[in-house]
């Protein structure tokens, strides 16, 4: 009974979190722009994801990492790939949540599957992202290390309007 009331929690949790990686991710690209060596990034492996969503983002990022020249062009496009993926799993734990809040928990068993799978495909995105972090740290020049935090602090969080998970019929 409690379930469904605790993933509307998550669900709202893992909204602000996607919000502040895609923000930080768009932030990464835009400086990432104007540093002399671009970071080194190797392509998403589809092997890591286990939904189709993170699969599917995996293997266009490995295609067109082979096809894009020069290390900002793939360091970028990885920024994008995984910003845009975050935003997907996080839409979709947020109506398999709204699904299992309006059925009952037989009729809910593979949607609980789906958000064990949807939440290891966003954990992965999100270690991804910390490579890239690491990887981009190494390639920024140290005199620009004080203006990029500025950035980050104050880049606006993407705004998104959709209608947040709600419980119907749930007892306290």
């Amino acid at each position: 009974m409690c379930a469904p009331q605790q993933l509307a929690v998550v669900a709202g949790l893992l909204e602000r979190l996607a919000d502040s990686l895609v923000s930080f991710c768009e932030a990464l690209a835009n400086r990432g722009r104007y540093i002399g060596d671009a970071p080194k990034v190797e392509p998403l492996n589809v092997g890591f994801f286990r939904g189709n969503t993170g699969q599917t983002a995996a293997g266009w990022n490995a295609l067109l990492h082979r096809i894009l020249l020069g290390d900002r062009a793939r360091f970028i496009h990885k920024l994008k790939i995984l910003s845009e993926t975050m935003e997907r799993l996080e839409n979709e734990f947020a109506s398999a949540v709204r699904e299992i809040a309006k059925n009952t928990p037989i009729q809910s068993s593979g949607r609980w599957r789906t958000l064990d799978s949807l939440h290891y495909d966003f954990n992965t995105c999100l270690r991804e992202t910390e490579v890239v972090f690491k990887s981009f740290l190494r390639a920024l020049p140290v005199d620009q290390l004080v203006a990029f935090t500025g950035e980050i602090k104050t880049a606006p969080l993407p705004r998104r309007l959709r209608m947040r998970p709600r419980l119907s019929r749930a007892s306290a």
